[in-house]
């Protein structure tokens, strides 16, 4: 194969997770981003692992830079997730950013 993937980016809006204050359901879109190098993240083996988040209590600032340094660590080259939570309660929108570096 002739060529450079110069990047990789994944959308879903199907991340959930629950508030740890009020145990209200979290509704996410999530946007993860990559250069890779020897290893790929394969799309269903993704689905399968934003999945593990349904039901547990987390804040998007915990959550996003928990799935960056997983997914960077899988891939062994930095990952940024952006998290966007769904508007609720007060009418405001959270999004937050992170990037996990792999591990060395």
């Amino acid at each position: 194969m002739d060529g450079h993937v110069d990047l990789v980016h994944f959308h879903s809006s199907e991340l959930t997770a629950v508030c740890p204050v009020t145990s209200q359901p979290d509704f996410y879109s999530i946007d993860i981003e990559y250069v890779p190098a020897t290893s790929c993240i394969e799309t269903r083996s993704l689905k399968l692992y934003l999945r593990t988040f349904d039901g547990r209590g987390i804040f998007a600032e915990h959550l996003a830079p928990l799935i960056a340094g997983h997914l960077a660590d899988a891939v062994e080259v930095p990952v940024t997730v952006r998290l966007t939570q769904q508007v609720r309660g007060g009418g405001i929108t959270t999004t937050v950013t992170a990037t996990g570096r792999a591990a060395a």
